[in-house]
């Protein structure tokens, strides 16, 4: 039977996830995450139900449990084909019994098997996970809970298994709670969600609980920013061993978390970079044209890139270099290789930008990135990556290797766009490739978000990072984090330690050093042995996370070199931590239920709410409807009933025969469909900005005139005589940005410096009389200090 992924909702079958409670407990800036999820069965047969379901790529699922009436089972982990058979066996002996496994595609998908539920039985699942949170440019905390789940994109064979629906068909509930304590005062939460009010706990506010508002709508995911009074403060926790565990070994031993927050100098920052190579790779996939938003439908994902890609082009600094690429089931590029940025150049490219469409088919990041890294780098331009994508990549690991691989040769700044983007591919792209990630979500503007990570790219590199310990004699530290690669102003940099030996001296010392702009500095945190209280094993496990992900990675990198010693580090280090990888997965099997289950098992497949109307609107478009026949005729093979040789381990999607015309057939009709008109920009920022040179001047014409709300008459004659038309014209846009736009300052700000930069070259007379006369005929009272003249 052929039928779109989103099949199995409450119109056709039961769905026996009834809810979803979510308690959040966040301690400085990491996360406990617990979960339940709540099923009956209320059909007449018993049943299996499976749920495909996002958790955040770094997290460390840590705990798996299950109630049915008032037995309690806590799931092992297990090697992962191990815990198949187990659960195989189980089902096919009557007995009920729950998985727990991530997927093999993508660290950041997990699924849910809920084997055996007898007619009338209801179950109670429990999972958690532990997560560092993301500090973002504001200084807040970034909390995710992903709800939408959208279907990844796999170039060759069957993609990952997702069912989704349209968010309102979601037959279940979502609860919502969160609990936040921190040495210092929590000053505010923030949601793209509805939440009650925040409730302080306590009288300094070092303690607070917030909730979703009923009836969360599961268009979105769960998004909480932090803020905390006094933010960016160094830290250091030190957590006790496991007292069951083996002294010498990761869990026996001490582990410290350090947190750093390492300060240039000002004098430093403001010298910012004038070279290096910008290559911009944008998703032109068709899933760009869905809208930025739910609440703002006109906007799409592809035009707000187009906006953005203009703003960037006109903040570069003259005597770089750059390109851009565009990607989907193919890729293209506006020049053959990267050239350096003049006024044709970046004319050129802008005219290419204003047509870019999301026409490119499916998500197909690797060979645009091969290409790239293919090419030989510019002597004393370092390369900076800007990844722009919607994250529904199903080739996430192999993506990751590939950045990780090229990593010495340039810096990776990565965007996450719209509800439901990969977190793992995201993060990833930005860890592997010693860069820095953004989410762009809810009412966020990309533009803003973005030139923050164009002001990252351009300052000065951090160069000859090295970690120094100070620790009592008989003491010793073994880093297991990666060694720090980059340092960005106002990040953080995190470092885990396994500690071994003991002192009766606690005092200790951890130090940062670099070199920024040829001068020595250091970042230092002092701590004691003492071990925190009230930690649980949360150190502890955040620190075996980051080990396994390592070792999975070596392994990729070896692959068919020593396989197997490799799998068998990873799940010892898994079983004996309690976190789950690639190589493991949690079972439970109730032997204690009486009596076997009885009659065939039928499977109900959970839907998990995806941008489903978006697709379907992208669907309709008939340029790009070929390229979705992946997501919109799907073969779904069902479960009848439950024996070990026909056992499938997840929905399985086939995509059907094509005609091997279709590809040739697809680009005669790209060629024939009308491209869609360009509708007039109604910002006039981007209207300004448009009309900005590449070296950073504005010329003295009818278009500026109207951007200013003034006739070209009127901005000719309030001109000081003394000053050039284009001095003149210069300042007059800069006046307006400081007067008009000051709300989007992270916009402008760098495209504002560059202007300036090029007044002040003019060495031109008069240039206070100047600005007089600006404010004069613009009604604003900017001073010129402001304009940094």
């Amino acid at each position: 039977k052929m039928n779109r992924c989103g099949l199995l909702t409450a119109q056709k079958n039961p769905v026996p996830l009834k809810s979803v409670e979510v308690e959040l407990q966040v301690k400085d800036h990491v996360a406990t995450v617990i979960s339940t999820l709540n099923y009956q069965n209320k059909e007449d047969k018993p049943i299996e139900a499976l749920f495909v379901f996002p958790l955040p790529g770094d997290a460390a699922v840590c705990h798996f449990s299950a109630d049915i009436g008032q037995t309690h089972i806590v799931a092992e982990l297990k090697e992962k084909q191990q815990a198949r058979e187990e659960y195989d066996d189980a089902l096919s002996s009557g007995q009920q019994a729950f998985l727990l496994e991530e997927s093999e595609q993508s660290p950041d998908i997990f699924s849910l098997s809920v084997g055996s539920l007898p007619p009338g039985e209801s179950a109670s699942i429990r999972l958690q996970y532990v997560i560092e949170l993301a500090v973002e440019a504001d200084g807040a905390l970034r909390f995710c809970l992903p709800a939408v789940l959208n279907p990844r994109y796999q170039p060759q064979g069957p993609g990952v298994p997702v069912s989704s629906v349209p968010a309102s068909e979601i037959p279940y509930s979502l609860s919502f709670s969160a609990r936040v304590s921190s040495p210092r005062p929590v000053s505010k939460v923030e949601s793209s969600c509805s939440l009650e009010p925040l409730q302080y706990l306590n009288t300094d506010h070092t303690e607070a609980a917030v909730k979703l508002a009923a009836g969360h709508k599961f268009d979105r995911d769960v998004e909480l920013l932090i803020y905390y009074k006094d933010a960016h403060q160094p830290s250091a926790v030190v957590e006790a061993g496991q007292d069951s565990a083996q002294p010498g070994t990761l869990m026996g031993d001490p582990v410290v978390m350090v947190s750093l927050y390492p300060e240039f100098p000002e004098s430093v920052m403001s010298k910012r970079t004038s070279c290096g190579e910008f290559v911009f790779l944008v998703d032109r996939s068709g899933s760009m044209q869905c809208p930025t938003s739910n609440w703002n439908q006109q906007e799409t994902r592809i035009s707000s890139a187009r906006d953005t890609l203009l703003l960037l082009l006109k903040s570069l600094p003259m005597g770089c270099y750059f390109n851009i690429y565009g990607f989907g089931s193919g890729y293209d590029h506006i020049f053959p290789s990267s050239v350096e940025y003049s006024e044709k150049s970046m004319e050129e490219a802008l005219k290419k930008v204003e047509v870019m469409q999301a026409d490119l088919g499916g998500t197909e990041i690797l060979q645009p990135l091969q290409h790239i890294y293919s090419q030989p780098s510019i002597s004393n331009q370092p390369r900076q990556l800007f990844v722009f994508t919607d994250g529904e990549v199903g080739n996430t690991k192999e993506v990751l290797d590939l950045v990780r691989k090229n990593a010495g040769s340039h810096r990776c700044f990565s965007f996450g766009i719209g509800e439901g983007a990969s977190s793992a591919l995201i993060n990833g792209l930005a860890q592997e490739g010693r860069g820095h990630a953004q989410f762009i979500t809810g009412s966020d503007r990309m533009q803003a978000k973005v030139m923050q990570s164009l002001k990252f790219a351009l300052q000065p590199v951090v160069k000859d990072i090295s970690v120094t310990w100070d620790l009592p004699k008989g003491v010793s530290a073994t880093v297991l984090s990666p060694p720090i690669t980059t340092i960005f102003q106002g990040q953080r940099s995190l470092v885990y330690a396994q500690l071994c030996g003991k002192s009766s001296q606690t005092d200790c010392s951890v130090t940062v050093n670099y070199t920024l702009g040829d001068h020595p500095y250091e970042s230092k945190q002092q701590f004691n042995l003492n071990p925190a209280k009230d930690t649980g094993l949360t150190v502890h496990r955040l620190a075996a996370r980051i080990l396994i992900r390592s070792l999975e990675s070596e392994e990729r990198e070896n692959r068919g070199k020593s396989d197997e010693d490799m799998k068998r580090k990873v799940v010892e280090l898994s079983v004996q931590s309690g976190v789950s990888s690639h190589h493991t997965a949690f079972i439970a099997v109730n032997k204690d239920n009486g009596d076997a289950v009885q009659g065939p098992l039928v499977r109900r497949n959970v839907p998990t709410p995806g941008e489903w109307e978006c697709h379907n609107a992208v669907l309709r478009q008939p340029c790009i409807l070929r390229v979705y026949e992946l997501f919109s005729q799907l073969t779904i093979t069902f479960i009848t009933q439950c024996t070990k040789t026909d056992f499938p381990k997840s929905i399985i999607f086939t995509k059907p025969k094509c005609n091997p015309k279709s590809r040739s057939l697809m680009r005669k009709e790209k060629k024939n469909v009308p491209s869609v008109p360009e509708q007039p920009r109604r910002d006039p920022l981007l209207q300004l900005v448009s009309l900005q040179k590449a070296s950073g001047c504005w010329q003295l014409d009818a278009a500026l005139a109207s951007v200013l709300g003034k006739t070209s008459e009127e901005v000719e004659k309030s001109k000081p005589a003394e000053v050039s038309s284009e001095v003149w014209a210069t300042i007059l846009a800069l006046i307006w940005l400081h007067g008009f736009k000051m709300e989007a300052k992270d916009e402008w700000e760098l495209l504002a410096v560059k202007a300036a930069s090029w007044v002040q070259a003019q060495n031109a007379p008069g240039v206070k009389e100047c600005v007089d006369a600006a404010n004069a005929l613009l009604g604003y009272k900017v001073q010129k200090d402001a304009l940094g003249l």
